[in-house]
């Protein structure tokens, strides 16, 4: 099972929605960055539990215990290790999905491929391993800060409903105003309206998160492996319930002509900028100095109260199931602090990899 990512800043992820606890090892982050358990715990309050009526009633404090890598207040250039202990896991929710694999979950897959299958909570399956991701991505956020690249996710649309284009700062204040996370204060309220009407339906919604990071230099990412825009593809594409990662324009290129989309260039101050960003800051798997843009498509959320077709694996005849326990009715408000935790840890990786910041010492 792959738990790493990363080449020079690398992350391991591990622990389980109802186990002892969740995390992350974070290996090859410089010395000498500033960094506190607080700088952690902010990230994570963005997208732990039961912080509103639209997201799961498990109550989780999603408390950060750094056990590693950070002496007097600064990295020290060994493994920094972080750690949340699950409180309020309920695993008897869980107990009569040991046979009847949940549709549109991972659970038939991980007993045909692993056999010995956590079925509490979905295990290491479970969106909440997410954690991990979220705790690797405040410290590479911090790090990134350093040379002044900054990141924000927030969510673009639930269901039918599109928040319209805002600018980086608009929606880095937006975000923090409603319970949705979105860049748009008008479009976040009908959104809050469609995901409780869901709710009562015991019914989940869809969405997109969209990404943007600024200050990104020219050059980073590689022109055959190791391309920019793959890399960000598959840490976003792994993030649990993601089914499908845009770059730029993404899948609307396909219906669009060159001389329409083609990103023009021009020069101001000797430094070379597009007129256009359809390429979402990334063009030949190498970045081109524009604001990187990503949207990842989310499915509902495939845990809800309503009766549903499955099979009975031990009797190995068809069934039916409901499945009970606490569930987001729409998972993109709190998937919108992962892609941006994601992208940084893709970003931070990068950025020492092509020699933007010293692997050893940030001070150098």
């Amino acid at each position: 099972m792959t738990n790493t990512i990363g080449k020079i800043f690398k992350v391991t992820s591990f622990g389980s929605s109802h186990g002892v606890g969740i995390g992350a090892i974070v290996d090859g982050c410089p010395a000498n960055l500033k960094i506190s358990t607080e700088d952690i715990q902010k990230e994570l309050d963005k997208r732990k539990p039961g912080t509103s009526n639209i997201t799961t009633s498990r109550f989780e404090e999603d408390k950060v215990e750094v056990i590693s890598g950070i002496f007097n207040g600064k990295t020290d250039g060994t493994p920094i290790t972080g750690i949340v202990f699950n409180k309020d896991q309920n695993s008897k929710d869980y107990s009569s999905l040991k046979n009847t694999p949940r549709p549109s979950h991972g659970d038939y897959g991980w007993i045909k491929k692993y056999g010995n299958y956590d079925y509490a909570g979905g295990g290491r399956g479970s969106g909440r391993i997410t954690i991990g991701h979220v705790i690797a991505g405040a410290i590479a956020k911090k790090l990134l800060l350093e040379k002044n690249i900054e990141i924000v996710s927030h969510v673009k649309q639930v269901g039918n409903i599109i928040a319209p284009t805002h600018d980086f700062n608009t929606i880095k204040e937006n975000i923090s105003k409603n319970n949705v996370r979105c860049g748009d204060l008008k479009s976040s309220k009908a959104m809050e309206d469609l995901i409780l009407e869901k709710k009562n339906e015991n019914d989940s919604i869809g969405g997109i998160v969209e990404t943007i990071a600024v200050g990104v230099p020219s050059g980073l990412g590689e022109p055959v492996f190791g391309k920019l825009d793959a890399d960000l593809a598959m840490i976003l594409m792994g993030i649990g319930s993601v089914k499908g990662v845009e770059i730029g324009l993404g899948f609307d290129v396909s219906n669009k002509s060159a001389s329409k989309i083609n990103d023009e260039m021009y020069v101001e101050n000797d430094d070379v900028y597009t007129y256009t960003n359809n390429n979402g800051g990334i063009v030949g798997g190498i970045s081109n100095g524009m604001a990187i843009i990503t949207r990842i498509a989310i499915k509902p959320t495939p845990s809800i109260s309503k009766l549903q077709k499955t099979v009975n694996l031990e009797e190995n005849k068809s069934s039916e199931i409901e499945i009970k326990g606490r569930h987001d009715p729409c998972i993109c408000p709190r998937i919108a602090p992962v892609s941006e935790s994601s992208t940084a840890i893709i970003l931070a990786d990068h950025m020492i990899r092509s020699g933007f910041i010293n692997p050893n010492n940030i001070d150098k």
